[in-house]
Protein backbone atom coordinates (compact mmCIF):
# COMPACT_ATOMS: atom_id res chain seq x y z
CA UNK A 1 0.00 0.00 0.00
CA UNK A 2 2.98 2.38 0.83
CA UNK A 3 4.72 1.75 -2.34
CA UNK A 4 1.18 2.49 -3.96
CA UNK A 5 0.65 5.61 -2.85
CA UNK A 6 4.25 6.30 -3.52
CA UNK A 7 3.92 5.52 -7.37
CA UNK A 8 0.77 7.42 -7.31
CA UNK A 9 2.49 11.00 -5.90
CA UNK A 10 5.43 10.20 -8.37
CA UNK A 11 2.61 10.36 -10.53
CA UNK A 12 0.40 13.51 -9.90
CA UNK A 13 3.97 15.05 -9.74
CA UNK A 14 4.97 14.22 -13.24
CA UNK A 15 1.37 15.28 -14.19
CA UNK A 16 1.77 18.55 -12.00
CA UNK A 17 4.95 19.22 -13.71
CA UNK A 18 3.67 18.39 -17.12
CA UNK A 19 0.51 20.77 -16.72
CA UNK A 20 2.56 23.89 -15.36
CA UNK A 21 5.32 23.03 -18.48
CA UNK A 22 2.63 23.47 -20.74
CA UNK A 23 0.93 26.53 -18.90
CA UNK A 24 3.89 28.08 -18.70
CA UNK A 25 4.45 27.17 -22.79
CA UNK A 26 1.02 28.54 -23.33
CA UNK A 27 1.81 31.98 -21.27
CA UNK A 28 4.70 32.04 -23.63
CA UNK A 29 2.45 31.91 -26.71
CA UNK A 30 0.37 34.12 -25.32
CA UNK A 31 2.91 36.71 -24.77
CA UNK A 32 4.19 36.27 -28.24
CA UNK A 33 0.82 36.82 -29.73
CA UNK A 34 0.04 39.58 -27.78
CA UNK A 35 3.94 41.09 -28.79
CA UNK A 36 4.07 40.04 -32.25
CA UNK A 37 5.18 42.42 -34.78
CA UNK A 38 4.33 40.99 -38.81
CA UNK A 39 6.39 39.43 -40.64
CA UNK A 40 8.72 41.66 -42.45
CA UNK A 41 7.37 41.67 -46.52
CA UNK A 42 9.02 42.77 -50.38
CA UNK A 43 5.20 42.90 -51.10
CA UNK A 44 4.40 46.64 -50.13
CA UNK A 45 0.44 45.58 -50.16
CA UNK A 46 -1.83 42.70 -48.15
CA UNK A 47 -3.97 42.12 -49.73
CA UNK A 48 -7.48 39.81 -47.77
CA UNK A 49 -9.62 38.04 -50.16
CA UNK A 50 -13.14 37.29 -49.61
CA UNK A 51 -13.91 35.05 -46.85
CA UNK A 52 -10.33 34.71 -45.14
CA UNK A 53 -10.40 33.93 -41.28
CA UNK A 54 -8.59 36.52 -38.42
CA UNK A 55 -7.73 32.47 -37.84
CA UNK A 56 -5.74 31.62 -41.07
CA UNK A 57 -4.30 35.27 -41.49
CA UNK A 58 -2.30 35.25 -37.86
CA UNK A 59 0.12 32.67 -39.76
CA UNK A 60 0.10 34.67 -42.70
CA UNK A 61 0.94 37.57 -41.02
CA UNK A 62 3.53 35.78 -38.65
CA UNK A 63 7.27 34.70 -39.31
CA UNK A 64 6.58 31.15 -38.02
CA UNK A 65 3.30 28.98 -38.07
CA UNK A 66 1.74 29.81 -34.48
CA UNK A 67 -0.25 26.16 -32.56
CA UNK A 68 -3.58 25.81 -34.20
CA UNK A 69 -4.38 25.83 -30.23
CA UNK A 70 -3.00 29.02 -29.01
CA UNK A 71 -4.37 30.67 -32.18
CA UNK A 72 -8.18 29.28 -31.18
CA UNK A 73 -7.46 30.55 -27.27
CA UNK A 74 -5.86 33.69 -27.92
CA UNK A 75 -9.17 34.59 -30.20
CA UNK A 76 -11.37 33.48 -28.18
CA UNK A 77 -10.03 36.21 -25.37
CA UNK A 78 -10.13 38.30 -28.42
CA UNK A 79 -13.35 38.60 -30.31
CA UNK A 80 -13.52 41.68 -31.30
CA UNK A 81 -10.93 40.81 -33.88
CA UNK A 82 -12.26 37.97 -35.52
CA UNK A 83 -14.42 39.37 -38.45
CA UNK A 84 -11.99 40.72 -40.74
CA UNK A 85 -12.88 42.45 -44.17
CA UNK A 86 -11.10 41.86 -47.52
CA UNK A 87 -9.46 44.39 -49.53
CA UNK A 88 -5.85 45.80 -49.62
CA UNK A 89 -3.98 46.95 -46.59
CA UNK A 90 -0.64 48.24 -45.87
CA UNK A 91 1.34 48.45 -42.61
CA UNK A 92 4.80 49.98 -41.46
CA UNK A 93 7.64 47.95 -40.87
CA UNK A 94 7.31 46.85 -36.57
CA UNK A 95 2.83 46.66 -37.14
CA UNK A 96 1.95 45.13 -34.30
CA UNK A 97 0.08 41.41 -35.34
CA UNK A 98 -2.85 42.69 -33.52
CA UNK A 99 -2.88 45.98 -34.75
CA UNK A 100 -3.08 45.08 -38.05
CA UNK A 101 -5.79 42.19 -37.35
CA UNK A 102 -7.74 45.57 -35.94
CA UNK A 103 -6.81 47.61 -39.27
CA UNK A 104 -8.92 44.91 -41.19
CA UNK A 105 -11.41 44.29 -39.03
CA UNK A 106 -12.10 48.27 -39.40
CA UNK A 107 -11.97 48.03 -43.05
CA UNK A 108 -9.58 50.57 -43.23
CA UNK A 109 -8.06 49.53 -46.93
CA UNK A 110 -4.85 51.46 -47.99
CA UNK A 111 -6.47 54.41 -50.11
CA UNK A 112 -4.35 55.97 -53.09
CA UNK A 113 -5.07 59.53 -54.95
CA UNK A 114 -4.78 61.06 -58.15
CA UNK A 115 -5.02 64.33 -58.95
CA UNK A 116 -6.86 65.12 -62.13
CA UNK A 117 -5.67 69.32 -63.04
CA UNK A 118 -7.58 71.56 -64.34
CA UNK A 119 -6.78 72.98 -67.71
CA UNK A 120 -5.84 69.85 -69.06
CA UNK A 121 -7.06 67.99 -71.95
CA UNK A 122 -8.76 64.74 -71.67
CA UNK A 123 -5.64 62.99 -73.59
CA UNK A 124 -3.78 64.39 -70.31
CA UNK A 125 -5.87 62.65 -67.89
CA UNK A 126 -6.11 59.29 -69.61
CA UNK A 127 -1.90 59.66 -69.35
CA UNK A 128 -2.42 60.94 -65.86
CA UNK A 129 -4.34 57.91 -65.28
CA UNK A 130 -2.16 54.95 -66.69
CA UNK A 131 0.82 56.43 -65.00
CA UNK A 132 -1.24 56.00 -61.17
CA UNK A 133 0.37 53.38 -58.88
CA UNK A 134 -1.24 49.92 -58.64
CA UNK A 135 -4.68 51.46 -60.75
CA UNK A 136 -6.07 48.80 -62.88
CA UNK A 137 -5.83 50.70 -66.58
CA UNK A 138 -8.66 49.63 -68.94
CA UNK A 139 -8.50 52.54 -71.00
CA UNK A 140 -4.86 52.65 -72.63
CA UNK A 141 -5.96 50.83 -76.19
CA UNK A 142 -9.20 52.98 -76.40
CA UNK A 143 -9.28 56.00 -78.62
CA UNK A 144 -11.69 58.52 -77.58
CA UNK A 145 -14.53 58.26 -79.85
CA UNK A 146 -15.27 55.24 -78.21
CA UNK A 147 -14.31 56.12 -74.59
CA UNK A 148 -17.52 57.87 -74.02
CA UNK A 149 -19.30 54.24 -74.46
CA UNK A 150 -16.95 52.62 -72.28
CA UNK A 151 -17.66 55.36 -69.57
CA UNK A 152 -21.51 54.55 -70.24
CA UNK A 153 -22.45 57.97 -71.66
CA UNK A 154 -23.52 59.60 -74.80
CA UNK A 155 -21.53 59.30 -78.10
CA UNK A 156 -19.68 62.79 -78.37
CA UNK A 157 -16.65 64.86 -76.94
CA UNK A 158 -16.03 64.24 -73.01
CA UNK A 159 -13.64 67.27 -72.98
CA UNK A 160 -14.89 69.39 -70.06
CA UNK A 161 -17.73 67.14 -68.82
CA UNK A 162 -15.77 65.70 -65.98
CA UNK A 163 -14.90 67.48 -62.72
CA UNK A 164 -10.85 67.96 -62.10
CA UNK A 165 -10.43 66.91 -58.31
CA UNK A 166 -7.99 64.70 -56.13
CA UNK A 167 -9.81 61.17 -56.38
CA UNK A 168 -9.12 58.66 -54.16
CA UNK A 169 -9.10 55.12 -54.80
CA UNK A 170 -7.62 51.43 -53.57
CA UNK A 171 -5.50 49.10 -55.30
CA UNK A 172 -7.42 47.68 -58.01
CA UNK A 173 -10.31 49.77 -58.60
CA UNK A 174 -9.93 51.04 -62.18
CA UNK A 175 -9.71 54.15 -64.97
CA UNK A 176 -12.93 53.88 -65.91
CA UNK A 177 -14.43 54.19 -62.16
CA UNK A 178 -12.51 57.45 -61.31
CA UNK A 179 -13.87 58.71 -64.85
CA UNK A 180 -17.21 57.97 -64.06
CA UNK A 181 -17.04 59.47 -60.51
CA UNK A 182 -15.47 62.60 -62.18
CA UNK A 183 -18.52 62.85 -64.46
CA UNK A 184 -21.19 62.16 -61.65
CA UNK A 185 -19.15 64.82 -59.64
CA UNK A 186 -19.10 67.13 -62.74
CA UNK A 187 -23.21 66.71 -62.83
CA UNK A 188 -24.22 67.48 -59.43
CA UNK A 189 -21.96 70.68 -59.22
CA UNK A 190 -22.95 72.34 -62.59
CA UNK A 191 -26.26 71.47 -61.81
CA UNK A 192 -26.10 73.22 -58.24
CA UNK A 193 -24.06 76.02 -59.86
CA UNK A 194 -26.48 76.48 -63.21
CA UNK A 195 -29.31 77.23 -60.35
CA UNK A 196 -27.47 79.99 -58.73
CA UNK A 197 -26.36 81.55 -62.17
CA UNK A 198 -26.66 85.50 -62.58
CA UNK A 199 -29.69 86.49 -64.84
CA UNK A 200 -29.52 87.56 -68.33
CA UNK A 201 -26.18 85.45 -68.92
CA UNK A 202 -25.47 85.33 -72.45
CA UNK A 203 -25.34 81.70 -72.32
CA UNK A 204 -28.31 79.63 -72.70
CA UNK A 205 -27.78 75.90 -71.24
CA UNK A 206 -25.22 74.32 -69.00
CA UNK A 207 -23.13 73.00 -71.56
CA UNK A 208 -22.19 76.25 -72.35
CA UNK A 209 -21.15 77.14 -69.33
CA UNK A 210 -18.38 74.58 -69.40
CA UNK A 211 -17.37 76.02 -72.84
CA UNK A 212 -16.95 79.08 -71.42
CA UNK A 213 -15.56 78.29 -68.37
CA UNK A 214 -13.12 76.08 -69.93
CA UNK A 215 -11.86 79.08 -71.77
CA UNK A 216 -11.75 80.90 -68.73
CA UNK A 217 -9.85 78.61 -67.32
CA UNK A 218 -7.47 78.27 -70.50
CA UNK A 219 -6.74 81.94 -69.91
CA UNK A 220 -5.79 82.17 -66.46
CA UNK A 221 -4.17 80.92 -63.31
CA UNK A 222 -4.78 83.49 -61.13
CA UNK A 223 -8.09 83.06 -58.93
CA UNK A 224 -9.15 87.09 -58.26
CA UNK A 225 -8.75 87.02 -62.03
CA UNK A 226 -11.61 84.35 -63.54
CA UNK A 227 -14.46 87.02 -62.98
CA UNK A 228 -12.63 89.63 -64.94
CA UNK A 229 -12.04 87.44 -67.41
CA UNK A 230 -15.41 85.53 -67.43
CA UNK A 231 -17.15 89.64 -67.81
CA UNK A 232 -14.62 90.34 -70.78
CA UNK A 233 -16.13 87.61 -72.88
CA UNK A 234 -19.95 87.80 -71.57
CA UNK A 235 -19.25 91.33 -72.62
CA UNK A 236 -18.27 90.49 -75.67
CA UNK A 237 -20.79 88.06 -76.39
CA UNK A 238 -23.50 90.73 -75.33
CA UNK A 239 -22.35 93.13 -78.39
CA UNK A 240 -21.98 90.09 -81.22
CA UNK A 241 -18.22 90.75 -80.87
CA UNK A 242 -15.99 87.43 -81.44
CA UNK A 243 -14.10 86.29 -78.58
CA UNK A 244 -10.43 85.60 -79.72
CA UNK A 245 -8.94 84.10 -77.57
CA UNK A 246 -5.81 82.44 -78.48
CA UNK A 247 -6.66 78.54 -75.99
CA UNK A 248 -9.44 78.22 -78.85
CA UNK A 249 -6.88 78.53 -81.82
CA UNK A 250 -4.25 76.07 -80.04
CA UNK A 251 -7.30 73.83 -79.89
CA UNK A 252 -8.65 73.67 -83.00
CA UNK A 253 -5.01 73.20 -84.57
CA UNK A 254 -4.98 69.68 -82.55
CA UNK A 255 -1.44 68.01 -83.22
CA UNK A 256 -0.03 70.70 -85.73
CA UNK A 257 0.14 73.18 -82.92
CA UNK A 258 4.00 73.29 -82.34
CA UNK A 259 3.99 76.33 -79.38
CA UNK A 260 3.80 79.04 -82.14
CA UNK A 261 0.60 81.15 -83.36
CA UNK A 262 1.23 82.20 -86.75
CA UNK A 263 -1.05 85.17 -88.06
CA UNK A 264 -1.90 82.07 -90.47
CA UNK A 265 -3.36 80.41 -87.79
CA UNK A 266 -5.36 82.96 -86.93
CA UNK A 267 -7.10 82.90 -90.13
CA UNK A 268 -7.51 79.34 -90.33
CA UNK A 269 -11.60 78.47 -90.00
CA UNK A 270 -11.62 75.43 -87.45
CA UNK A 271 -14.79 74.75 -85.49
CA UNK A 272 -12.92 76.28 -82.21
CA UNK A 273 -10.95 79.57 -83.95
CA UNK A 274 -13.29 82.22 -82.32
CA UNK A 275 -11.06 84.63 -84.22
CA UNK A 276 -12.98 83.42 -87.37
CA UNK A 277 -16.12 81.70 -85.66
CA UNK A 278 -19.33 83.82 -83.66
CA UNK A 279 -19.68 83.05 -81.07
CA UNK A 280 -18.77 79.68 -78.56
CA UNK A 281 -17.16 76.75 -79.97
CA UNK A 282 -19.06 73.80 -80.30
CA UNK A 283 -17.65 72.12 -77.18
CA UNK A 284 -15.37 72.80 -74.06
CA UNK A 285 -11.63 73.17 -74.94
CA UNK A 286 -10.19 71.41 -71.40
CA UNK A 287 -10.99 70.14 -68.39
CA UNK A 288 -12.97 73.69 -66.52
CA UNK A 289 -12.18 73.70 -62.05
CA UNK A 290 -15.15 74.73 -60.05
CA UNK A 291 -13.99 78.34 -59.72
CA UNK A 292 -13.61 79.01 -63.37
CA UNK A 293 -17.31 77.71 -63.85
CA UNK A 294 -18.54 80.14 -61.39
CA UNK A 295 -16.90 82.80 -62.73
CA UNK A 296 -18.59 82.39 -66.34
CA UNK A 297 -21.96 81.87 -64.18
CA UNK A 298 -21.28 84.62 -61.91
CA UNK A 299 -18.83 86.96 -63.51
CA UNK A 300 -17.75 90.47 -62.11
CA UNK A 301 -19.49 93.58 -63.69
CA UNK A 302 -17.17 95.43 -65.58
CA UNK A 303 -16.96 97.47 -68.58
CA UNK A 304 -13.79 95.58 -69.95
CA UNK A 305 -13.67 94.26 -73.37
CA UNK A 306 -10.54 93.21 -73.77
CA UNK A 307 -7.70 92.06 -71.78
CA UNK A 308 -3.57 91.05 -72.31
CA UNK A 309 -0.32 89.04 -71.07
CA UNK A 310 0.86 91.87 -68.41
CA UNK A 311 3.21 89.14 -66.70
CA UNK A 312 3.99 86.84 -64.36
CA UNK A 313 0.67 85.17 -65.35
CA UNK A 314 -1.38 88.11 -64.88
CA UNK A 315 -3.31 90.38 -67.20
CA UNK A 316 -4.23 94.18 -67.84
CA UNK A 317 -7.48 95.03 -68.84
CA UNK A 318 -8.78 97.52 -71.43
CA UNK A 319 -12.62 99.13 -71.79
CA UNK A 320 -11.46 100.41 -75.34
CA UNK A 321 -9.52 99.12 -78.13
CA UNK A 322 -7.72 101.81 -78.15
CA UNK A 323 -6.34 101.10 -74.56
CA UNK A 324 -6.11 97.53 -75.41
CA UNK A 325 -3.21 98.63 -78.14
CA UNK A 326 -1.36 100.76 -75.58
CA UNK A 327 -1.22 97.91 -72.98
CA UNK A 328 -0.20 95.78 -76.13
CA UNK A 329 2.95 97.70 -77.11
CA UNK A 330 3.61 98.31 -73.72
CA UNK A 331 3.16 94.62 -72.32
CA UNK A 332 3.99 92.60 -75.49
CA UNK A 333 5.80 94.99 -77.77
CA UNK A 334 7.61 96.56 -75.09
CA UNK A 335 7.97 99.85 -76.97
Amino acid sequence: MKRKTKWLGRVLLVAALSLGGLATYGYQQWQQLEQMTIAPSDEPLFVVARGETTFRLINRLSEKPVPELYRRLWLRFHPELAAVRQGTYKFEPGTRLREALMTMVNGDVYRLQVTLVEGLRLSDWLQRLAEAEYLDVQLAETDTSGLAERLGLEPGKLEGLLLPETYSYTPGDTDISILQRAHQEMERFLENAWASRDDNLPIDTPYEALILASIIEKETGIAEERPLIASVFVNRLRRGMRLQTDPTVIYGMGDDYDGNIRKRDLQTHTPYNTYVIQGLPPTPIAMPSKEAIMATLQPADSKYYYFVASGEGRHHFSKTLREHNNAVRRYILNR
